[in-house]
């Protein structure tokens, strides 16, 4: 890889992360929609962008060269490789947030969770007619 000090990914808590989310970066969610769609992080939609793991490779154009950005995932794995992968490919202010949706939750930060619905309320559904 050709200039990889200058294309070095730096590693980011999940508070830092947030902090230079409401300065403007961009943070690029590498999970998968239904992992998203179950809990996601709580960030405005002009600094959120879902880019999942399995479309990457084909997607990472998408992501803007010129901006900060921030790739997160649930634990940190694949935001790693995620990160290096586009500070590969010349993007040059790229962050990995460490430890993903994982240590972002028990930091306290905010979060979006699908409603869980009880058995028994699924149970209701199916047997009691609605009028």
């Amino acid at each position: 890889m050709t200039g990889e000090n200058r294309n070095k990914v730096k590693d980011v808590t999940p508070s830092t992360a947030l902090s230079m989310i409401r300065k403007g970066a961009l943070l690029v969610d590498v999970r998968e929609t239904r992992e998203i769609d179950r809990k996601a992080f709580d960030v405005t939609n002009p600094n959120f962008m879902s880019v999942p793991m399995s479309l990457f490779q084909s997607q990472l154009h998408e992501i803007p060269a010129n901006r900060k950005v921030i790739i997160a995932c649930h634990s940190g794995s694949r935001s790693s490789m995620a990160s290096k992968i586009l500070a590969g490919h010349g993007h040059r202010n790229v962050h990995n947030m460490q430890n993903g949706l994982i240590r972002w939750e028990r930091e306290g930060l905010p979060v979006k969770k699908k409603p869980s619905q009880s058995p028994l309320a699924w149970l209701k559904k199916m047997f009691i007619r609605q009028p």
